[in-house]
């Protein structure tokens, strides 16, 4: 590898990523760990790679680093960053892997857990005096209900496996994944989203951001009144606004969210006051193992760009760089 790298971290990042990064001679490591797109700026013109969190990353961002070679995503998710024009300077964008499916599904089943037993509603009441909270009888239970999973992917299909733990009978709707993928990893196919959002008590969504909002006001009223969405995808797959109004005016009974499309969210946004919702801050792959494998990870990438043999299979722009 050759000498005299600059290597900008942009976001808290576990210490073993950073670690591995100041252990090879040769690079200087900037940190900066303000989530925040202004925090990082000043650092661009000095940077031969980025390793980022969830700070967006435009044209005007990639233009003011004329040594760039590659960003590497504290994740696996990139919608916040401009591919295309990383694409006209040939500069590989990589991702992190499967590091963090088994982390996000156990979030998405706490956050489904905690929509359906009104987790955070019954503590403020225990902890305040109102012990007869109790006696409302309003939680529900998983066990015998239908999971409908929107998105099989490697997430999708752990979460499938641990509501099956919870004797949930699980369905998915994915076009990119076969019937026969689905059914081998014990799921029961659903070609038609609107039939089965019908039948769900349970949603949960694993689709990629970028694309808009896959659950709008048209998809919600297809739901149960008594049904139970969680999104812990990507901001903006669900309609904030839509879901908003759904909860208010009890067509759907509760939702669960980990992600949001402004983070941290307005004060005044409405979701933060409704009181059938659950929010979570974007946290559902940062416990502390995982944290750390996404910190190696991400390093590892960058390293592996300096020494010039990056796995092409983590690079989400491999063909079009190539």
């Amino acid at each position: 590898m050759a000498a005299g790298f600059r290597v900008l971290v942009a976001g808290k990042v576990h210490e073993a990523g950073l670690a591995l990064l100041r252990s090879r001679p040769g690079i200087t490591v900037d940190l900066v760990e303000a989530v925040t797109k202004e925090a990082y700026v000043p650092h661009l013109p000095e940077a031969d790679a980025i390793l980022i969190r969830t700070q967006p990353m435009t044209a005007a961002e990639i233009a003011m680093a004329p040594r760039l070679k590659i960003v590497s995503r504290h994740g696996v998710g990139y919608d916040a960053v401009d591919v295309a024009t990383l694409n006209a300077r040939r500069i590989p964008l990589a991702i992190v892997g499967d590091v963090n499916s088994r982390a996000v599904a156990e979030h998405t089943l706490m956050l489904m857990l905690s929509a359906a037993r009104r987790t955070v509603a019954h503590h403020l009441a225990a902890t305040q005096g109102n012990w007869n909270e109790r006696n409302r009888f309003d939680a529900l239970e998983l066990d015998g209900k239908r999971l409908l999973i929107l998105g099989f992917g490697r997430i999708g299909r752990r979460v499938g496996e641990l509501a099956k733990a919870f004797g949930m009978t699980v369905a998915a709707f994915d076009p990119f994944v076969t019937p026969e993928q689905m059914a081998a990893a014990g799921a029961e196919p659903e070609p038609d989203m609107p039939k089965a959002l019908a039948k769900a008590d349970y949603v949960t969504v694993h689709m990629p951001g970028g694309q808009g909002a896959v659950i709008g006001s048209a998809e919600l009223a297809h739901m149960k009144p008594d049904a139970i969405i969680i999104n812990a995808a990507r901001g903006g797959v669900v309609d904030e606004l839509a879901l908003d109004a759904a909860l208010r005016t009890r067509r759907l009974r509760a939702a669960a969210l980990d992600v949001l499309v402004q983070e941290p969210p307005d004060p005044a946004h409405p979701l933060l006051s409704n009181p059938y919702v659950t929010i979570s801050p974007h946290n559902a792959g940062l416990t502390a193992e995982c944290a750390m494998r996404m910190s190696l990870a991400a390093a590892q990438n960058i390293l592996d760009c300096f020494d010039g043999k990056l796995n092409p299979k983590l690079v989400v722009n491999a063909a079009a760089i190539a």
